[in-house]
């Protein structure tokens, strides 16, 4: 059986790879939009 610590530490570090990971695909999408967008203008 899995220890107390086991069931809040696994789904929080989980949830912190979910955050991070949408942090930086966010960011990365700005990133492309603002490079079509400064393509298109030339």
């Amino acid at each position: 059986m899995p220890t107390v610590e086991h069931v809040v530490f696994i789904p929080g570090v989980l949830l912190i790879g979910v955050f991070v990971g949408y942090m930086m695909g966010a960011r990365a999408v700005r990133d492309e939009i603002r490079r079509k967008q400064e393509a298109r203008r030339r």
